[in-house]
Protein backbone atom coordinates (compact mmCIF):
# COMPACT_ATOMS: atom_id res chain seq x y z
CA UNK A 1 0.00 0.00 0.00
CA UNK A 2 1.42 3.23 -1.21
CA UNK A 3 1.72 6.01 1.14
CA UNK A 4 -1.36 8.22 -0.29
CA UNK A 5 -3.83 5.36 -0.37
CA UNK A 6 -2.53 4.98 3.78
CA UNK A 7 -3.17 8.25 4.53
CA UNK A 8 -6.62 8.70 2.83
CA UNK A 9 -7.41 5.33 4.93
CA UNK A 10 -6.77 6.69 8.14
CA UNK A 11 -8.52 10.00 7.07
CA UNK A 12 -11.58 7.23 6.51
CA UNK A 13 -11.06 5.80 9.97
CA UNK A 14 -11.33 9.41 11.50
CA UNK A 15 -7.01 10.11 12.49
CA UNK A 16 -7.18 13.57 12.72
CA UNK A 17 -3.54 13.62 14.17
CA UNK A 18 -0.04 11.92 14.24
CA UNK A 19 1.82 11.01 17.60
CA UNK A 20 5.21 10.11 18.19
CA UNK A 21 6.40 6.84 18.98
CA UNK A 22 7.52 8.00 22.76
CA UNK A 23 7.02 10.92 24.76
CA UNK A 24 8.32 14.01 24.96
CA UNK A 25 9.01 15.57 28.20
CA UNK A 26 8.10 19.42 27.96
CA UNK A 27 9.68 20.04 31.50
CA UNK A 28 13.20 18.90 30.12
CA UNK A 29 15.24 22.20 29.64
CA UNK A 30 16.43 22.03 25.80
CA UNK A 31 19.89 23.06 24.54
CA UNK A 32 19.92 26.35 22.87
CA UNK A 33 22.27 25.54 19.99
CA UNK A 34 19.30 23.63 18.84
CA UNK A 35 21.82 21.03 17.51
CA UNK A 36 19.57 17.37 17.75
CA UNK A 37 22.64 16.17 18.39
CA UNK A 38 23.78 17.41 21.68
CA UNK A 39 20.08 16.95 22.85
CA UNK A 40 19.38 13.91 25.53
CA UNK A 41 17.83 11.24 24.22
CA UNK A 42 14.08 10.63 25.03
CA UNK A 43 13.47 8.24 28.06
CA UNK A 44 11.58 5.16 27.22
CA UNK A 45 7.73 5.80 27.69
CA UNK A 46 7.46 3.52 30.98
CA UNK A 47 9.98 4.93 33.29
CA UNK A 48 10.99 8.39 31.67
CA UNK A 49 11.02 9.81 34.81
CA UNK A 50 13.57 7.12 36.53
CA UNK A 51 15.77 7.44 33.91
CA UNK A 52 16.12 10.81 33.08
CA UNK A 53 16.55 12.19 36.50
CA UNK A 54 14.09 14.54 35.79
CA UNK A 55 11.00 15.32 37.71
CA UNK A 56 7.97 14.34 37.67
CA UNK A 57 4.92 16.47 36.68
CA UNK A 58 3.62 17.74 39.84
CA UNK A 59 0.35 16.48 41.09
CA UNK A 60 -3.11 17.72 39.12
CA UNK A 61 -0.81 18.26 35.86
CA UNK A 62 -0.69 14.75 33.91
CA UNK A 63 -1.52 14.17 31.29
CA UNK A 64 -5.85 12.83 30.26
CA UNK A 65 -6.01 9.36 31.27
CA UNK A 66 -5.87 6.22 28.77
CA UNK A 67 -9.46 5.15 28.18
CA UNK A 68 -10.48 1.72 29.71
CA UNK A 69 -9.13 -1.48 27.53
CA UNK A 70 -12.30 -3.16 26.52
CA UNK A 71 -15.56 -2.63 27.69
CA UNK A 72 -16.12 0.28 29.73
CA UNK A 73 -17.01 -0.63 32.98
CA UNK A 74 -20.29 1.70 34.49
CA UNK A 75 -18.55 4.20 37.15
CA UNK A 76 -15.56 4.48 35.49
CA UNK A 77 -15.12 8.22 35.46
CA UNK A 78 -16.22 9.46 39.35
CA UNK A 79 -18.25 12.46 39.80
CA UNK A 80 -16.38 15.38 38.69
CA UNK A 81 -15.31 17.91 41.28
CA UNK A 82 -13.23 19.95 38.89
CA UNK A 83 -14.71 23.27 36.55
CA UNK A 84 -15.47 22.32 33.03
CA UNK A 85 -12.78 24.99 31.69
CA UNK A 86 -10.06 23.36 33.28
CA UNK A 87 -7.92 22.38 31.25
CA UNK A 88 -5.35 20.43 33.65
CA UNK A 89 -8.58 18.28 33.82
CA UNK A 90 -8.51 15.04 31.63
CA UNK A 91 -11.86 15.13 29.01
CA UNK A 92 -13.40 12.58 31.24
CA UNK A 93 -13.42 14.37 33.97
CA UNK A 94 -14.72 18.06 31.89
CA UNK A 95 -17.51 16.05 30.97
CA UNK A 96 -18.36 14.55 34.65
CA UNK A 97 -18.25 18.10 35.66
CA UNK A 98 -20.33 19.44 33.18
CA UNK A 99 -22.94 16.47 33.39
CA UNK A 100 -23.12 16.96 37.21
CA UNK A 101 -24.56 20.44 36.81
CA UNK A 102 -27.18 19.64 34.59
CA UNK A 103 -30.69 19.77 36.87
CA UNK A 104 -32.74 18.79 33.87
CA UNK A 105 -32.59 17.40 30.27
CA UNK A 106 -32.50 20.46 28.69
CA UNK A 107 -29.66 21.70 31.15
CA UNK A 108 -27.83 18.37 30.20
CA UNK A 109 -28.33 18.56 26.21
CA UNK A 110 -26.82 22.25 26.57
CA UNK A 111 -24.02 20.95 28.54
CA UNK A 112 -23.45 18.73 26.07
CA UNK A 113 -23.86 20.63 23.09
CA UNK A 114 -21.11 22.94 24.71
CA UNK A 115 -18.57 20.37 25.52
CA UNK A 116 -15.42 20.62 23.62
CA UNK A 117 -13.56 17.60 24.94
CA UNK A 118 -14.64 15.46 22.57
CA UNK A 119 -13.10 15.19 18.84
CA UNK A 120 -16.55 13.83 17.79
CA UNK A 121 -18.54 16.49 18.40
CA UNK A 122 -16.42 18.36 15.71
CA UNK A 123 -17.41 15.62 12.76
CA UNK A 124 -20.63 14.99 13.45
CA UNK A 125 -23.88 16.79 11.66
CA UNK A 126 -26.02 16.31 14.61
CA UNK A 127 -26.25 16.41 18.26
CA UNK A 128 -27.83 13.05 19.07
CA UNK A 129 -29.89 13.49 22.12
CA UNK A 130 -32.70 11.74 23.77
CA UNK A 131 -36.31 11.95 22.23
CA UNK A 132 -39.65 10.78 23.62
CA UNK A 133 -41.52 11.25 27.15
CA UNK A 134 -39.14 12.46 29.71
CA UNK A 135 -41.63 10.67 32.30
CA UNK A 136 -41.76 7.38 31.02
CA UNK A 137 -40.66 4.49 33.09
CA UNK A 138 -38.52 3.14 30.52
CA UNK A 139 -35.76 4.23 28.97
CA UNK A 140 -34.38 3.17 25.91
CA UNK A 141 -30.63 3.02 25.32
CA UNK A 142 -29.04 2.16 22.05
CA UNK A 143 -25.84 1.90 20.15
CA UNK A 144 -23.85 5.36 18.86
CA UNK A 145 -25.71 6.56 16.33
CA UNK A 146 -25.46 6.31 12.44
CA UNK A 147 -25.94 7.94 9.31
CA UNK A 148 -29.93 8.58 9.58
CA UNK A 149 -29.83 9.63 13.24
CA UNK A 150 -26.68 11.94 12.43
CA UNK A 151 -28.68 13.83 9.79
CA UNK A 152 -31.68 13.88 11.86
CA UNK A 153 -30.58 14.21 15.29
CA UNK A 154 -33.53 11.88 16.66
CA UNK A 155 -32.16 8.57 17.90
CA UNK A 156 -33.46 5.39 16.62
CA UNK A 157 -33.76 7.28 13.27
CA UNK A 158 -34.69 5.51 9.70
CA UNK A 159 -34.51 1.53 8.27
CA UNK A 160 -33.65 0.87 12.39
CA UNK A 161 -35.98 3.10 13.98
CA UNK A 162 -38.62 2.06 11.70
CA UNK A 163 -37.80 -1.69 12.51
CA UNK A 164 -37.95 -0.67 16.38
CA UNK A 165 -41.26 0.93 15.86
CA UNK A 166 -42.94 -2.63 14.74
CA UNK A 167 -40.89 -4.39 17.52
CA UNK A 168 -42.30 -2.36 20.23
CA UNK A 169 -45.34 -2.65 18.56
CA UNK A 170 -45.49 -6.05 18.34
CA UNK A 171 -46.06 -6.18 22.51
CA UNK A 172 -48.01 -2.92 22.69
CA UNK A 173 -45.59 0.24 23.07
CA UNK A 174 -44.53 2.64 20.52
CA UNK A 175 -41.51 5.12 21.33
CA UNK A 176 -44.08 8.20 22.56
CA UNK A 177 -44.48 5.91 25.37
CA UNK A 178 -40.52 5.51 25.96
CA UNK A 179 -37.64 7.80 26.41
CA UNK A 180 -35.00 6.97 23.99
CA UNK A 181 -31.40 8.25 23.77
CA UNK A 182 -27.88 6.64 22.16
CA UNK A 183 -24.99 5.54 23.56
CA UNK A 184 -23.07 8.31 22.79
CA UNK A 185 -24.44 11.48 21.41
CA UNK A 186 -22.61 12.22 18.20
CA UNK A 187 -21.47 9.56 14.89
CA UNK A 188 -17.96 8.79 14.68
CA UNK A 189 -16.50 9.91 11.33
CA UNK A 190 -17.52 7.53 8.80
CA UNK A 191 -19.82 5.23 11.26
CA UNK A 192 -16.45 3.61 12.52
CA UNK A 193 -16.86 2.14 16.29
CA UNK A 194 -15.82 4.28 19.00
CA UNK A 195 -12.81 3.47 20.98
CA UNK A 196 -12.84 3.45 24.62
CA UNK A 197 -11.38 6.63 25.20
CA UNK A 198 -14.16 8.57 23.29
CA UNK A 199 -17.00 6.31 25.53
CA UNK A 200 -15.27 7.25 28.80
CA UNK A 201 -15.43 10.94 27.47
CA UNK A 202 -19.16 10.41 27.05
CA UNK A 203 -20.70 7.86 29.53
CA UNK A 204 -21.31 10.63 32.46
CA UNK A 205 -24.11 12.45 30.38
CA UNK A 206 -25.68 9.07 29.73
CA UNK A 207 -25.26 8.61 33.32
CA UNK A 208 -26.17 11.85 33.92
CA UNK A 209 -29.26 11.11 31.41
CA UNK A 210 -30.37 8.28 33.56
CA UNK A 211 -30.79 10.23 36.63
CA UNK A 212 -32.21 13.03 35.80
CA UNK A 213 -34.47 10.43 33.73
CA UNK A 214 -34.95 8.22 36.87
CA UNK A 215 -36.38 5.40 34.79
CA UNK A 216 -37.89 2.68 36.65
CA UNK A 217 -35.98 -0.36 34.24
CA UNK A 218 -33.34 -0.10 31.56
CA UNK A 219 -33.80 -1.33 27.96
CA UNK A 220 -30.41 -1.62 26.00
CA UNK A 221 -30.68 -2.69 22.44
CA UNK A 222 -27.06 -3.34 20.36
CA UNK A 223 -24.23 -4.86 21.20
CA UNK A 224 -21.78 -2.13 22.35
CA UNK A 225 -24.02 -0.33 24.01
CA UNK A 226 -24.94 -3.73 26.28
CA UNK A 227 -21.17 -4.93 26.46
CA UNK A 228 -20.50 -1.11 27.62
CA UNK A 229 -22.72 -1.26 30.54
CA UNK A 230 -23.46 -4.18 31.09
CA UNK A 231 -20.22 -5.87 30.47
CA UNK A 232 -19.29 -9.40 28.41
CA UNK A 233 -22.61 -11.11 27.81
CA UNK A 234 -22.60 -15.07 28.43
CA UNK A 235 -22.81 -16.91 25.67
CA UNK A 236 -26.30 -18.56 24.77
CA UNK A 237 -28.04 -17.20 27.91
CA UNK A 238 -31.67 -16.65 28.00
CA UNK A 239 -32.68 -12.50 28.17
CA UNK A 240 -32.83 -12.00 31.73
CA UNK A 241 -32.84 -8.57 33.83
CA UNK A 242 -29.41 -7.24 34.87
CA UNK A 243 -28.83 -5.08 38.01
CA UNK A 244 -27.23 -2.10 36.60
CA UNK A 245 -24.99 0.24 38.99
CA UNK A 246 -25.28 3.69 37.92
CA UNK A 247 -23.09 6.25 39.69
CA UNK A 248 -24.44 8.66 42.17
CA UNK A 249 -28.09 6.18 41.92
CA UNK A 250 -29.10 4.87 45.44
CA UNK A 251 -30.38 1.84 43.79
CA UNK A 252 -29.04 -0.48 40.91
CA UNK A 253 -31.52 -0.03 38.04
CA UNK A 254 -33.08 -3.26 36.18
CA UNK A 255 -31.52 -3.81 32.51
CA UNK A 256 -32.80 -6.16 29.50
CA UNK A 257 -29.85 -6.39 26.72
CA UNK A 258 -31.47 -7.17 23.49
CA UNK A 259 -29.60 -7.00 19.98
CA UNK A 260 -30.03 -3.70 18.10
CA UNK A 261 -32.33 -3.35 14.93
CA UNK A 262 -29.41 -3.60 12.88
CA UNK A 263 -28.33 -6.96 13.68
CA UNK A 264 -31.98 -8.05 13.84
CA UNK A 265 -32.42 -7.06 10.20
CA UNK A 266 -29.50 -9.10 8.89
CA UNK A 267 -29.02 -12.26 11.39
CA UNK A 268 -32.04 -13.96 12.09
CA UNK A 269 -30.56 -15.98 15.00
CA UNK A 270 -30.96 -12.11 17.10
CA UNK A 271 -34.37 -12.18 15.51
CA UNK A 272 -34.99 -15.39 18.04
CA UNK A 273 -33.12 -13.67 20.72
CA UNK A 274 -35.09 -10.46 20.18
CA UNK A 275 -38.63 -11.81 20.58
CA UNK A 276 -37.51 -13.80 23.61
CA UNK A 277 -36.26 -10.27 25.12
CA UNK A 278 -39.50 -8.58 24.35
CA UNK A 279 -41.91 -11.29 25.69
CA UNK A 280 -39.92 -10.82 29.02
CA UNK A 281 -40.14 -7.01 28.87
CA UNK A 282 -44.08 -7.50 27.97
CA UNK A 283 -44.37 -10.49 30.80
CA UNK A 284 -42.38 -7.73 33.26
CA UNK A 285 -44.39 -4.70 32.57
CA UNK A 286 -48.03 -6.98 33.40
CA UNK A 287 -46.54 -8.32 36.16
CA UNK A 288 -45.74 -4.70 37.51
CA UNK A 289 -49.21 -3.40 36.62
CA UNK A 290 -50.94 -6.18 37.89
CA UNK A 291 -49.42 -5.14 41.08
CA UNK A 292 -50.31 -1.50 41.37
Amino acid sequence: MDALTLLRLHIEWGADEALEDAPVDRLRPRPLDGNAANRPPLAPRARAGAQTGSPLPPAGRAGPAPGPPGNVPPGNVPPGNVPPGNVLASPALQAAAAAGQAQSLADLRAAIAAFEGCALRDTAASLVFAAGDPNASLLLIGDPPGEAEDRSGTPFAGPDGALLDRMLASIGLSRDSLLLTPLIPWRPPGGRPPNAGEIAVCLPFLHRLIMLSAPSRLVIAGALAARTLLGAPRRRSAPAWIELTVPGASIPIPALALPGPAMIARTPAARRDAWAALRLLRRTLDTELAKS
